[in-house]
């Protein structure tokens, strides 16, 4: 039997397994799931895991945080033993966290084929860590899937074989269109309110480590709530980034819901009901535009173009004058309304198990 090894380490990852372990057993292949412990918030985790369906890992490697380094050389290290045990056909790595890339390396120079979905997205700005992870696990991948036709060309101008490249679709919506009807209505989590709000999320070290760009952000925070009620469910970094900053009592005077991170279900249901979400979140754009939701980006770039040309996202940095002007739009015309990608269609990882039981 053809044994792919699939790999998660963190929340991004978490969302997008599950459709492909499915797909790969309905083909007759075994799908034994590494967790590395990159995340490391043991209840949201199993959260998580319970909202999205997923099974227990098969082994968890514990890592943990750290540095960048630490954290990817830690991988690194717990992996190889595994693999060398389990001795899978090829490992399936999602993404762009370091696990991602840690994972891929050891197989790569074990021999061992490297499966890459969600290929090919690229923000061109090597600043950025998740950057540079993409690139590199692009390049020691035998197969790479990507989610948009774009990014195929992006991997042949780095010199990739097409012939290594397949257009499946997007995995993170077929996780989304799968949960949908299981979704937690946003009433049930904010005590009544049902819509007609602005939905917050800011976790990005850019955006929230510098007090020159999170303040500022704050402020345009609490002139949206003077507007239309805004929800923010904060990670406790951004939550002790704020508080560092002196900035919570601001917050909480002009009445803006914090909450604690939300379960996927939960979050899935405040994207569903939200007038407008206002993020630096690279699933969150995606997930918007599936589900027709405006969506406002406050980075300067983003790997996921599509989400523009064809979907309901607008990225307009961090100037506050920009990023007032995208909320009031939205509130004046309703946003873009934008279209669903090309084969995000719920079918993407069974797009994926076929051409693995083919190939492999």
């Amino acid at each position: 039997m053809t044994t792919v090894l699939n790999v998660v380490g963190a929340r991004p990852n978490f969302m997008k397994i599950g459709p492909v372990l499915r797909a790969l057993k309905a083909k007759g292949m075994a799908a034994p799931l590494l967790h590395t412990g990159q995340h490391y918030d043991a209840a949201m985790n199993d959260r998580i895991f319970a909202d999205l369906g997923l099974p227990e890992p098969d082994v968890n490697l514990e890592v943990g945080s750290g540095s960048h380094a630490r954290q990817t050389a830690d991988v690194m290290t717990r992996f190889e033993p595994v693999l060398d045990e389990m001795k899978p056909d090829a490992v399936l790595v999602v993404g762009d966290v370091n696990s991602t890339i840690a994972c891929a390396l050891v197989a790569a120079k074990k021999g061992v084929r490297v499966i890459h979905v969600e290929a090919g997205l690229r923000s061109y700005d090597r600043a950025m860590p998740e950057e540079v992870n993409r690139v590199l696990t692009d390049q020691i991948s035998d197969f790479l899937f990507t989610t948009e036709r774009e990014a195929e060309a992006n991997l042949v101008r780095e010199g990739i074989d097409p012939a290594r490249v397949f257009f499946v679709g997007n995995v993170m919506i077929d996780s989304l269109l799968f949960s949908l009807d299981k979704a937690v209505p946003a009433a049930a989590t904010l005590g009544g309110l049902a819509g007609g709000y602005t939905l917050v999320t800011l976790h990005r070290p850019s955006n929230v480590d510098v007090p020159g760009v999170l303040g500022p952000l704050v402020e345009c925070l609490i002139e949206m709530a003077a507007a239309a009620p805004v929800i923010f469910p904060c990670h406790p970094r951004t939550r002790a980034r704020l508080e560092a900053a002196g900035l919570l009592a601001g917050i909480e005077a002009a009445g803006i819901r914090l909450l604690p991170p939300q379960g996927y279900l939960e979050m899935l249901g405040l994207m569903r009901g939200a007038r407008v979400v206002v993020t630096d979140s690279g699933g969150l754009q995606e997930e918007t535009t599936a589900l027709g939701v405006p969506c406002v980006t406050v980075r300067e770039n983003t790997e996921r173009p599509i989400t523009i040309t064809h979907g309901t996202n607008t990225l307009v940095g961090t100037d506050p004058a920009r990023v007032m002007a995208a909320f009031r739009d939205v509130l004046a015309t309703g946003g873009k309304a934008g279209r669903i990608p090309e084969l995000w269609d719920g079918h993407a990882a069974e797009r994926i198990a076929a051409v693995l039981a083919e190939r492999l």
